[in-house]
C-alpha cells in the first residue's frame, strides 16, 4: 500500500480515492512482474494484491519462480472491516489456499494458522511475530507515569476489542484514578474513561509505550481472533510492561499466568488482574522483566531471522526441511531425497 492508501483505508468514507489508490497499487504491482525472473526467490507477506483472486501467485507458479508466503492473520476468513464493507465481495478470500498450494514455502505466525497451511501445501513452518529488541527497549532508567496509565494500541479493526473492556474499567476506575492511553486509533467509545489518544507513528511507536502501568490485549474467543499473533503483547513485554490478556490463541501460549504477564477471561478477572498491577509496583517490575526476557529468548528478530534466513534459502533451491518436535531444522532434503 502506498502512504496515500493506508491514510484512507480504514476511513468509512474516501470511496473513490480508495478505488484510485487500489488500482494504482495493482499496477504498480503488474509492472514488476516482468523482472521478478531476475530472482531466486519471491517474499509476499500476506497477500500480492488487496482485492481479487490470486492472479499473481498464480503468474508467479506458472514461471517457476518460487516464492515464500507468510501470513500472521486468519485472512482466509471473510471477515471485512465496516469501514469497508462494499468491497467486501472483491477480497477473495480463497485465494490465501492457493496462494499456500503453490508456495515452495510456508511460514504461517501461529499454530492455528500453520494447521490450515498445511491443508494445503506440506511446507509449512511457524514462525512466530517478532520483535525488534534494539527499536524496542524498555526505558533505562526505569520510570513510570506519576499517574497511573493503562495502554492499548492496535488498528480501527480491533476496537470493538478494547470496548469490550468498558465495564471493567468502569469498575476499576470507581476504584482508583487512571488514565487509559490509545495509540493508533480513533472513534473509540468508553464514556466514563480519561482517555489520552495519540497516534502511530513509526519513529515513537515504542517510545509511546513507556511508562505504562499495563498493556492490555483483550480479544474475543472467535475463529478470527485465533488467528492474532499477540503482536500487542510483545510490544508491551519487550519495553517492560506487563502483558494482560485474554487467553485467546497464542496469548495462552506466550502468557504463563503470574511469571511473565497476566491473563483474564472475565469482567471480574480483568477488574482483578489490573487492580493486582496497580496495587503491586514489585508486581510490575517482577511481571515487566520477566515479559522481557521471553521476548529476548523466542519472539525476537535476532532469534528468528536465521530460522527463516534457513527457510529462504532452501525455497530457492527448492529443497525440503525436515524439522525436529522443537521446529529447529534438522536435515535438508534436495528433490532427489538426499538428506545433507
Amino acid at each position: 500500500m502506498s502512504p496515500e492508501l493506508n491514510a484512507i483505508l480504514y476511513d468509512a468514507r474516501n470511496y473513490g480515492r480508495k478505488v484510485v489508490q487500489i488500482g494504482r497499487a495493482i499496477i504498480r504491482r503488474a509492472a514488476r512482474l516482468r523482472h521478478l525472473t531476475e530472482f531466486d526467490l519471491v517474499y509476499v507477506q500476506r497477500e500480492t494484491a488487496l482485492i481479487g483472486p490470486a492472479l499473481f501467485e498464480r503468474w508467479m507458479n506458472a514461471r517457476r519462480v518460487p516464492y515464500v508466503f507468510d501470513f500472521d492473520d486468519a485472512i482466509f476468513l471473510p471477515n471485512v472491516s465496516e469501514a469497508n464493507r462494499l468491497f467486501g465481495r472483491l477480497k477473495f478470500p480463497g485465494k490465501t489456499a492457493t496462494a499456500c498450494r503453490l508456495a515452495a514455502h510456508v511460514t504461517a505466525g501461529n499454530d492455528y494458522l500453520g494447521e490450515y497451511a498445511r491443508r494445503f501445501n506440506r511446507h509449512v513452518t511457524v514462525v512466530p511475530t517478532t520483535i525488534d529488541t534494539e527499536k524496542y527497549q524498555p526505558p533505562r532508567p526505569h520510570w513510570e507515569s506519576p499517574r497511573p496509565r493503562l495502554i492499548w494500541t492496535g488498528s480501527p479493526t480491533t476496537v470493538p476489542y478494547l470496548e469490550s473492556l468498558a465495564g471493567a474499567l468502569l469498575r476499576l476506575r470507581e476504584r482508583r484514578d487512571f488514565i487509559l492511553r490509545i495509540v493508533g486509533a480513533r472513534g473509540v467509545s468508553l464514556p466514563g474513561i480519561s482517555v489520552e489518544m495519540v497516534p502511530w507513528q513509526d519513529e515513537t511507536e515504542a517510545l509511546d509505550l513507556h511508562g505504562a502501568w499495563a498493556g492490555l490485549m483483550p480479544a474475543p474467543d472467535d475463529v478470527w481472533a485465533r488467528g492474532k499473533c499477540a503482536c500487542k503483547a510483545l510490544q508491551y513485554m519487550a519495553v517492560e510492561v506487563p502483558a494482560v490478556c485474554s487467553p485467546v490463541g497464542v496469548n495462552a501460549r506466550l502468557i504463563r499466568d503470574g511469571e511473565n504477564g497476566l491473563l483474564a477471561s472475565s469482567e471480574d478477572e480483568w477488574v482483578e488482574k489490573l487492580n493486582m498491577l496497580m496495587d503491586s509496583a514489585e508486581l510490575r517490575r517482577r511481571l515487566g522483566q520477566a515479559g522481557r526476557e521471553t521476548v529476548e529468548a523466542w519472539y525476537s528478530a535476532d532469534v528468528q531471522a536465521p530460522r527463516v534466513y534457513q527457510i529462504f534459502k532452501h525455497a530457492a533451491r527448492r529443497e525440503v526441511m525436515d524439522y525436529q518436535s522443537d521446529g529447529q531444522p534438522a536435515a535438508v532434503r534436495s528433490p532427489n531425497g538426499v538428506k545433507t
